[in-house]
């Protein structure tokens, strides 16, 4: 008797609290985790309190089929406290599991790693909901230099690894007949995110200004994405400075998603304005999970862009590699730092009747331009308006000899040939955007080319019709062919192309659901300058925005965006306070500038504007370094005596810095020391040191109070720490990025040598060292 009075007790721990309401649907006030409801309900959270996930598992759990579960009006679930960490946040809101035609509306979740999570729940609606303010990674790129240990992987997931490592605000998996509309989401990194979701209608979405992808699809077929916006999802860029997007979307689409239309979405200024792979198991790069597939047919195939804005991008408008048969008609590509589109291993791509204007300013490699495809057959670009690019259209076929006998790739190899450049307008103008042209790179109409005599079939490629004109820039050129190549210039006429493209109106195309007009709804920020960044994302053009602009020997200065006139700042240490006289704008904001007092200075100012307010507290290193640059000489992990001896040979540079702070990434050591000191750099690169096989030996004396000192040294190779004489860091190894810290205590203030010892072997590379308080001083 007491342990079946137990069972009940424990079930109803669990249970929520149904009262009558004024209509037919009761009330459900949620006051607890793993509450469950079984009925058609609304529900009433306090927007003020903190239901934590506790188990992981979700704080709401919809336990039944064919119900409809409401928020009432000014209830939200707030599952994690937030402290300004947003990548502290766990757990999830909403649990949604085997449970079929369920609707769930005006959901406002926030404070999670994934707001509201769905498992093979067919027929499922999300019917509105306010999914902001959930998990972020916090970034490493600065306005100054990247970070590239914030690039994302987005190529394995059938172990929901995109939800695990980088968070959703809405996840959907294993599920049919889907329909999510009316989902905004802010202040986070990933909106909406599909895994082996197919038949579905997503419209009438605002994933924007996110750190990583607006809307992602994993194996997910024949869906409809209609009307969203997915536009500033991005990372990994500051334009005039880098331009990587670390693998960042509005729309992003990986292994095999075929058969989808998108139609009238706003995707631009994210890292990609689309990015979709065949997958590793398409290729063959790794054998397939659920049994054997048609490597010769694998890939995101057959998938139709009508009407999308893919603008604006870090790097391409539109990337589709290793796939088939894929439809782009009357989409638009304008500044798109590396290329509209690239189309690298894809073949019978059709594109046909888009706008490409000023792509191409930021590029570096092959891929630059308005229309790239690598190794690419049975491609049609027809009608296409192609205006001031880098490169009008670009093909051309390379050595990629490890890459093109993958058995994916071998299987559907036909080289570049049967590609048709038809009717398409090329015009380049005075007002090319690219400033002064070399000889050496000019800008191009059409380029077709084998690179280095590499091997493989370059033939059977047209030209037809084409109108090149207005060539008025200097250093440009026509038509551009390796020594070798030709071109069919065949006759053709409209009904030749019939059978592949169909000249319809919008409204005969297809009947997209929707209402919402995304498309040039934020033209008021078109250009990449209006993609900043700080530390959690990208700003949203409407709240206030504090980053970090600039760092130097001499100080800080703060960059302060979204703010009135009104705005001040007060010093907390000696109750000044500072205002400013105008408004700040996107390109023009306010500034606060710190100067350091010599040595270790500590800050702390409060900005107010109105009832807003933002506490900024830190430290200013400032010290000289004297850095020693040299060229490995010896593996330094099994011959350091020989390795340190290269130190003091004739090929080692000295130079002083005013920081450690070196992102070296894949530059090398004067590109990166430019960064700090553009006269320090000069040495270096007389020097020629290469990326990889360096190290360095840097030492200095700085005054530091007494009390406890945070030692914060991050990096990729080995490393290793002396301070106040004796060893207090050491990572010696070849490691990825990494973060070692240590505390020096200090029973009185003095002069303190700092030692620091480096060597980079491969790949990425990265060395910085910061100091902190770590408990209250004693002086």
């Amino acid at each position: 008797m007491i342990a079946a009075l137990a069972t009940v007790l424990a079930g109803l721990q669990h249970a929520a609290s149904v009262l009558p309401g004024d209509s037919d649907v009761p009330i459900v006030h949620v006051t607890r985790d793993n509450t469950v409801i079984d009925r058609t309900c609304s529900l009433v959270i306090d927007p003020a309190a903190v239901i934590e996930d506790s188990d992981g598992n979700g704080v709401i759990h919809i336990a039944a089929d064919n119900i409809t579960v409401s928020f009432a009006d000014g209830s939200r679930l707030v599952a994690g406290e937030f402290d300004g960490r947003w990548n502290a946040l766990s757990g999830s809101g909403v649990r949604i599991d085997g449970r079929k035609n369920v609707t769930l509306k005006g959901a406002r979740v926030s404070g999670c790693k994934v707001g509201i999570w769905a498992t093979n729940a067919d027929g499922l609606t999300i019917d509105g909901a306010e999914l902001s303010d959930n998990f972020r990674q916090h970034l490493g790129s600065k306005p100054w230099a990247e970070d590239s240990a914030d690039w994302l992987w987005p190529h394995e997931n059938d172990k929901r690894e995109w939800a695990t490592n980088y968070g959703a605000a809405l996840l959907v998996e294993r599920s049919d007949n889907v329909t999510l509309h009316d989902v905004t989401v802010r202040r986070g990194q990933n909106g909406i995110m599909l895994d082996r979701v197919n038949d579905s209608k997503v419209y009438d979405n605002d994933c924007s200004f996110l750190s990583g992808w607006g809307l992602s699809m994993w194996r997910s077929n024949r869906n409809t994405i209609s009307r969203n916006a997915f536009d500033f999802c991005v990372r990994g860029h500051s334009e005039g400075v880098y331009n990587r997007g670390q693998d960042s979307a509005g729309i992003l689409c990986f292994e095999q998603c075929s058969n989808n239309t998108f139609i009238w979405n706003s995707a631009t200024h994210g890292g990609d304005g689309f990015f979709g792979f065949a997958g590793k198991e398409a290729i063959g790069e790794r054998e397939p999970v659920d049994g054997p597939i048609d490597l010769a047919n694998a890939g995101c195939n057959d998938n139709t862009f009508l009407f999308n804005d893919f603008s604006y991008a870090p790097a391409h408008g539109w990337e589709m590699t290793f796939s088939l048969r894929n439809l782009l008609f009357v989409n638009t590509f304008i500044e798109n730092g590396v290329c509209g589109i690239w189309g690298g291993y894809s073949n019978d791509t059709i594109i046909c009747s888009n706008h490409f204007e000023r792509n191409g300013g930021l590029a570096y490699g092959m891929e630059r331009g308005a229309i790239n495809i690598e190794h690419g057959s049975g491609n049609l670009i027809l009608k296409n308006s192609i205006h001031d690019n880098r490169v009008g259209i670009h093909i051309w076929l390379d050595a990629d000899t490890q890459l093109r006998e993958l058995p994916g790739v071998k299987a559907r190899y036909r080289g570049v040939t049967d590609n048709r450049l038809v009717w398409n307008e090329v015009t380049i103008s005075a007002q090319q955007p690219f400033g002064e042209l070399g000889a050496d790179r000019p800008l191009i109409g059409v380029q077709v080319r084998r690179v280095d005599g590499a091997p493989g079939p370059l033939e059977r490629n047209s030209y037809v019709g084409n109108y090149i004109s207005d060539f008025d820039a200097a250093q440009t050129k026509e038509l551009d062919l390796t020594a070798g190549v030709q071109l069919a210039r065949e006759n053709a006429s409209p009904m030749q192309f019939s059978d592949r493209v169909k000249y319809m109106k919008p409204g005969q195309i297809i009947n997209e659901p929707g209402t919402t007009q995304p498309v040039n709804a934020r033209q008021n920020l078109a250009g990449r300058a209006s993609i900043i960044m700080d530390e959690w994302g990208p700003w949203d053009h409407a709240s206030p925005m504090v980053r970090l602009g600039q760092r130097s020997a001499r100080g800080v200065v703060y960059e302060v965006r979204g703010t009135s006139a009104n705005l001040y700042a007060e010093n907390l240490l000696t109750g000044e306070k500072e205002y400013w006289p105008a408004t700040p704008t996107a390109l023009e904001p306010l500034k606060l500038t710190i100067a350091g007092d010599g040595g270790y200075t500590e800050y702390a100012y409060r900005l107010v504007d109105g009832d807003w307010s933002k506490e900024l507290r830190g430290s200013i290193v400032q010290a000289q370094w004297t850095t020693t640059f040299f060229k490995n000489a010896t593996d330094p992990r099994t011959d350091e005596p020989g390795w340190r001896a290269a130190a003091t040979g004739p090929d080692a540079v000295t130079v002083t810095l005013p920081a450690i702070d070196l992102p070296f990434g894949y530059n090398g050591p004067a590109r990166t020391v430019r960064l700090l000191d553009p006269e320090a750099s000069k040495p270096l690169a007389d020097a020629k040191f290469k990326a990889n096989q360096f190290g360095l030996v840097a030492s200095t004396t700085i005054h530091l109070p007494a009390g406890q000192w945070k030692l914060v040294v991050e990096s990729d190779d080995g490393v290793r720490l002396r301070a106040d004489g004796r060893t207090v860091i050491e990572n010696w190894t070849l490691h990825g990025p990494a973060r070692d810290e240590a505390v020096l205590t200090l029973t009185e203030a003095r002069e303190t040598p700092l030692e620091l010892t480096y060597f980079q072997l491969e790949g990425f590379a990265v060395l910085r060292l910061g100091i902190e308080r770590a408990a209250a001083t004693t002086e």
